[in-house]
């Protein structure tokens, strides 16, 4: 056995994050770690990683009992971690981020065209190609993925534990990065994936461990199980199916009308970028009282300026926007608010949260105002509705005076989603409204995203989950390059017919 965890035991304080937990990895395996968010997935693996020491229980790693002090320690035994959020210098070269920390030298200087070579033999090792002169800004989130790969693999790495890989990535990405690891397990590594997508554990996995609880709830060979066992030792019940009714699509609420965006943000200036290809390319869209329409693309094709441009976030360069027969144009994300709006954001860190502020402070942004008399907040109201999120999604916080930053990815997004569908605003924008949750909180995600509609809620749903898109959507637009490259009815939808026109095809008539 090439690494045994044994009644691995980590608490904080009152709180056990790991219970007894006995965890083992094969050489050349791929060993998934599921459970919902807050079952101490993370937290297991940062002890393996070195970022965080057990309270009690043994590591043994090619049957030497071994501690980390610290990441360098796991590193030097031959561990690599790449996190959720990747950890990568936007401004240097594929190359130098790879190498940094163990930079070739010519004398006493960084020797560049070494790093080069390096870089070079190294995807041509692993069959992982990759430009080592292009600048990670400019490298697309798979690629980005691969630059993290490989640098864990030029550290050595034997053991690569890799946290939601797939989360911030498209199908076409993500089913890339499987072959991968596929790959590089052929060749001898082992992977450690944290995941909440059973369909590609059953894909890619050769065993499987369900946590809930800080506790192991089962270690089998996905070969003899499936999703649906896995559900159920996840969440410890049967899951419901969310159920679609028919919609019944009633007065516009948001109308978009060809709008046009040069540059996005960041822009130097207007000229500058009308020499540029536009991210928005004639935009229009309408969404009405009781549907859900959702946008598929790949990323990068004008979803996440539209939806700025949509929430006030970003002026158009040509066109309009109306919420409820009102144009928004020049007006305040508050003021977009004010006339209708809530909104799950795609990023939750830049755009959802106050990371330094408390749970409570989280909770009640854009409630405050209607909460307030004689301008002094109703505290006691305002806990107790947070205390209801809390308890109705399953969000695993210390206290409501625990500050943001210290939630999981999971349920600080859960915590979020709570809060925009909390209002009576008729119009939602939901970007990757479940992304990071686990299965159970998916579910209750869905069933509360299918009531707003019922209740003649207007729903923009941005997701590069396809499946979410085909569940909860009446309608489909796909984007291609900042243009509608087609518009599909749910009943005429399928995966294949929205990832052909993700990619720039046309339907045969």
């Amino acid at each position: 056995m090439l690494l045994q965890m044994s009644q691995i035991t980590k608490t904080y304080g009152k709180t056990t994050a790991n219970s007894a937990v006995d965890f083992t990895l094969r050489e050349g395996e791929i060993h998934a770690l599921v459970g919902e968010n807050g079952a101490g997935k993370t937290t297991l693996m940062r002890m393996l990683y070195g970022m965080e020491q057990p309270t009690s229980g043994s590591i043994r790693l090619r049957g030497q009992t071994v501690t980390f002090a610290s990441p360098v320690d796991a590193i030097a035994a031959g561990i690599g971690m790449v996190h959720q959020h990747f950890m990568l210098f936007p401004s240097f070269t594929v190359a130098e981020n790879i190498v940094i920390g163990r930079e070739p030298k010519a004398g006493p200087s960084f020797d560049r065209k070494k790093a080069v070579q390096q870089v070079e033999q190294l995807c041509a090792d692993y069959r992982m190609p990759i430009n080592p002169l292009m600048k990670v800004a400019d490298c697309p989130l798979g690629l980005q993925q691969r630059v993290e790969i490989l640098k864990v693999l030029y550290q050595g790495a034997d053991i690569i534990i890799l946290d939601e890989p797939t989360g911030v990535l498209t199908p076409l990405e993500a089913r890339d990065l499987l072959v991968t690891m596929k790959s590089l397990a052929a060749l001898g590594k082992s992977f450690i994936i944290i995941t909440h997508k059973l369909h590609e554990v059953m894909e890619v996995a050769d065993r499987v461990t369900v946590l809930r609880d800080g506790r192991i709830r089962g270690t089998l060979d996905t070969s003899a199980t499936n999703a649906e066992e896995l559900s159920r030792l996840m969440v410890g019940r049967e899951l419901a199916d969310s159920v679609k009714q028919a919609s019944d699509p009633g007065e516009v609420v948001l109308e978009v009308r060809d709008a046009t965006l040069y540059g996005g943000k960041g822009r130097t200036s207007k000229a500058k970028a009308r020499e540029e290809k536009p991210v928005l390319n004639g935009v229009s869209l309408q969404v009405r009282a009781g549907e859900v329409v959702g946008i598929a693309g790949i990323s990068g094709n004008g979803q996440s300026e539209l939806i700025q441009a949509i929430a006030g976030l970003q002026p158009l360069d040509g066109g309009e926007i109306r919420l409820q027969g009102t144009s928004i144009a020049g007006r305040s994300p508050l003021a977009v608010r004010g006339l209708g709006l809530a909104h799950i954001p795609e990023d939750r860190y830049q755009w959802g949260a106050a990371k330094d502020g408390t749970v409570l402070e989280n909770g009640i942004m854009g409630h405050h105002r209607s909460s307030a008399r004689f301008g002094l907040l109703a505290g006691r109201k305002l806990r107790t509705m947070v205390a209801g999120w809390i308890s109705q999604f399953q969000i695993k916080a210390g206290s409501q005076e625990q500050k943001a930053k210290v939630l999981s990815g999971g349920n600080l997004q859960k915590l979020i989603v709570a809060r925009e569908l909390e209002g009576s605003e008729p119009f939602l924008i939901a970007a990757e409204p479940t992304r990071g949750v686990d299965i159970g909180a998916m579910e209750l995600i869905h069933e509360e995203l299918l009531r707003k509609r019922s209740e003649r809620g207007a729903i923009l749903l941005v997701s590069s989950e396809l499946t979410e898109i085909l569940k909860l959507s009446d309608r489909i637009v796909v984007m291609y390059e900042g243009r509608i490259a087609g518009e599909l009815a749910a009943e005429d939808a399928t995966e294949e017919t929205i990832s052909l026109l993700m990619a720039g095809g046309e339907l045969r008539v």
